[in-house]
C-alpha cells in the first residue's frame, strides 16, 4: 500500500489565520476535515508532510484539495497519478473565504458519505420535519420541539448533540458530536457546527470549529471561526457592504488585499473572543488569541494576541496562556505543553 501524503506548505500562508495552529489537512469543511475525508474515501491512513524522508512510494497531494468519492476513484484508478485527475470532481481552499463558499458542497458530499447504507435514528414525534430521507441523526442526539428543514439540503445531527425547543434549522446542516443549538436558534444553510460547541442566535452559511461558542442572541453571516473561540452576547458580524462592492480581506502574511466576493463576514482564529455587543467589520480577520473589545466597528484587521481595538495592545503571553486555561477548564480539557510551546513561538512573531 502506498503512502498518502498531504502537503500543505505551498498553501498555508493564503489561509491565514487558520492554518495558524494546525496543518491545513485539518480544516474544518462539509462535516469533518480534510484529512478525515481521505482517510475515509481511501479506507486507510494518510500522513502530514513533514521532515521524515518520504519513500519512494509516496503519493503526494497538497492539503487544500477538498476530495470527492469521484476525485478518489478516480485517483485509484489511474494508479496515484495526480496529473492524471480530473479536478472538476473536487473542489480547492486556496483562500479562508474558500471555507464557507465550498461549504454546502462539502456538506452535501460528507453527508453521502458517512450516512450511506446505514439507519438514522428516529425523528422524534415532538420534532416539525420536512423531507425526513435528507435528516440523518446519530446515537444519543437529543431534539425536542424543534423545527428540520431538509428541502433545500441535508441535515446531519451527530451523536450526543442536543437541540433545544423551538430551535430553526435549514439544511444544508452538520451539528458535530457533543454540541448544543440553544433554544430559539435560527440556522440557515450552509452551516456546520463542529464538535463540542455551544450555538445560538442568527447563523447562516457559516463554519464553527470546535469547541467554540456562539451561545447568545447576534447575527454570524459568511464566517469562520476557529476552535476555543467565544462570541459574547450580541455579537454580530456585517457581511455585505452598503455599497455591496466585493469585500476586500488583508492578510498579514502576504501583505495584499484579497477578493473574497460580494459576501464576507468574520474570519477568527483559534482561541481568540469577543466582549459582548462586539460588532464585526465587513471581512474582519482576527488572528489568534485575541480579546476583542471597545467601541464601534472593528477595523479591518486584528492582529494575533491584540488586547482590545481601538487601540489594540499587545496581550500579555502568561495572561493568554492563563486565559485559555479557564476557557479550556470549562469543556473539561487543559492547555497542553505542545499547545504552549506552539502559541509562544507564534506570540514571539506577531
Amino acid at each position: 500500500m502506498k503512502e498518502f501524503v498531504l502537503d500543505d506548505r505551498a498553501v498555508r500562508d493564503d489561509l491565514f489565520p487558520f492554518s495558524l495552529i494546525r496543518h491545513v489537512a485539518d480544516i474544518r469543511i462539509g462535516i469533518v476535515t480534510i484529512r478525515e475525508k481521505w482517510e475515509i474515501l481511501l479506507d486507510q491512513r494518510v500522513t502530514l508532510h513533514s521532515d521524515h524522508r518520504l519513500s519512494n512510494d509516496s503519493v503526494i497531494v497538497s492539503a487544500n484539495i477538498i476530495p470527492s468519492n469521484d476525485f478518489v476513484s478516480s485517483l485509484v484508478q489511474s494508479g496515484m497519478d495526480v496529473a492524471c485527475i480530473d479536478f472538476d470532481v473536487c473542489k480547492v481552499i486556496q483562500y479562508p473565504w474558500h471555507i464557507f463558499h465550498y461549504n454546502d458542497w462539502a456538506l452535501r458530499q460528507d453527508f453521502m458519505m458517512l450516512t450511506s447504507k446505514r439507519i438514522s435514528a428516529s425523528i422524534p414525534d415532538t420534532v416539525h420535519f420536512t423531507n425526513p430521507e435528507g435528516i440523518f441523526i446519530e446515537e444519543g442526539a437529543e431534539l425536542s420541539h424543534c423545527f428540520l428543514n431538509a428541502s433545500r439540503g441535508p441535515i446531519y445531527i451527530g451523536k450526543n448533540t442536543e437541540i433545544m425547543e423551538g430551535s430553526m434549522i435549514r439544511g444544508p446542516f452538520a451539528l458535530c458530536e457533543g454540541s448544543i443549538v440553544k433554544m430559539g436558534a435560527r440556522i440557515y444553510g450552509a452551516t456546520t457546527i463542529g464538535p463540542f460547541c455551544v450555538v445560538g442566535g442568527e447563523i447562516k452559511n457559516s463554519v464553527i470549529f470546535g469547541y467554540s461558542n456562539k451561545a447568545h442572541d447576534g447575527y454570524l453571516g459568511d464566517a469562520v471561526v476557529g476552535s476555543w473561540c467565544n462570541l459574547g452576547a450580541g455579537t454580530s458580524n456585517s457581511n455585505l457592504k452598503n455599497n455591496a462592492e466585493d469585500v476586500k480581506v488583508w492578510n498579514p502574511v502576504s501583505e495584499r488585499w484579497g477578493n473574497a466576493g460580494m459576501k464576507c463576514g468574520l474570519l477568527m482564529g483559534d482561541y481568540s473572543r469577543s466582549a459582548i455587543n462586539s460588532t464585526f467589520n465587513t471581512g474582519t480577520v482576527v488572528g489568534i488569541c485575541s480579546n476583542v473589545f471597545g467601541e464601534g466597528l472593528t477595523p479591518a484587521f486584528i492582529p494575533s494576541f491584540s488586547w482590545g481595538h481601538q487601540p489594540v495592545e499587545k496581550y500579555e503571553f502568561e495572561k493568554a496562556i492563563r486565559d485559555i486555561s479557564n476557557w479550556k477548564k470549562l469543556k473539561n480539557q487543559v492547555v497542553k505543553h505542545e499547545e504552549i510551546i506552539q502559541l509562544k513561538n507564534i506570540f514571539k512573531q506577531s
